[in-house]
């Protein structure tokens, strides 16, 4: 399995980061998950393309990681894909319903499928899926991917506080995305600190884990982040970055 880190930004633009978006590849296998700002101008510079992404599976509806929703329709439309299918918590097909009310040019143009998904297993794009629920201000689901022909678990946190549950629900994958919004000096909830997730994933077993979804707040303190996790986590630590690629 191949994770691509398309977007590892957050609702405050920074000139390197777009908003959060991560591509799962597998064989011939290829799933978007998130579609934040600027997520598809990244996948259009990767060997899928959006051509080759039909399918998009949202941890949440927060704009920043649902504005490139109907853009990555719109553009699939014009390159002559005829399907995309959109699976995400409760509420998805009121947020595509609502996007085509405004968008209404836009309806019919491809054949749309929408799937609700709650915190159970599933399967989507040929991909196995368990998912479960974050601690954050609106529903949202984080998800743990596995393939018949990988190596170990990909795990992607959505947004969220870092919980013991949520560090359980991660134990013994390869690659664990987490959000980690701020530093410890700032004061937050819906978002956990280094520290704070250090501390949820003591005693867990992780192969790396990749720090996401970094306000402005983070620039330049990148090494503070990655030592202050590793207070309290003793496990591999590394600050993702847009384009990053990540074989497992």
């Amino acid at each position: 399995m191949r994770l691509t880190f398309l977007g590892t930004g957050s609702a405050m633009p920074v000139s390197d980061r777009v908003q959060t978006g991560l591509l799962l590849q597998s064989d011939d296998r290829s799933l978007l998950v998130d579609c934040g700002s600027g997520v598809l101008h990244r996948l259009a510079g990767t060997d899928v393309d959006y051509e080759g992404v039909s399918t998009v599976l949202l941890t949440h509806h927060h704009l920043d990681h649902v504005a490139d929703l109907l853009p990555l329709l719109k553009a699939r439309w014009l390159a002559g894909e005829e399907h995309l299918e959109v699976v995400g918590p409760a509420g998805t097909k009121s947020l595509l319903d609502g996007l085509l009310e405004v968008h209404e040019y836009l309806r019919g143009r491809v054949d749309l499928s929408v799937r609700e998904v709650g915190p159970t297993s599933f399967s989507v794009a040929g991909f196995d899926v368990s998912a479960t629920e974050t601690d954050h201000s609106m529903d949202c689901l984080a998800y743990r991917f596995t393939t018949a022909d990988s190596a170990g678990d990909v795990v992607f946190s959505g947004d969220g506080e870092a919980t013991p549950g949520l560090a359980a629900f991660a134990d013994g994958a390869a690659v664990l995305a987490h959000d980690c919004s701020f530093p410890d000096d700032v004061d937050v909830s819906n978002h956990p600190t280094p520290s704070q997730l250090g501390r949820a994933l003591a005693g867990h077993d992780v192969g790396r884990v990749y720090l996401t979804h970094l306000y402005p707040h983070t620039r330049g303190r990148h090494e503070e982040l990655v030592e202050s996790v590793r207070t309290h986590y003793n496990g591999d630590v590394a600050v993702a970055r847009d384009g990053l690629c990540v074989e497992v």
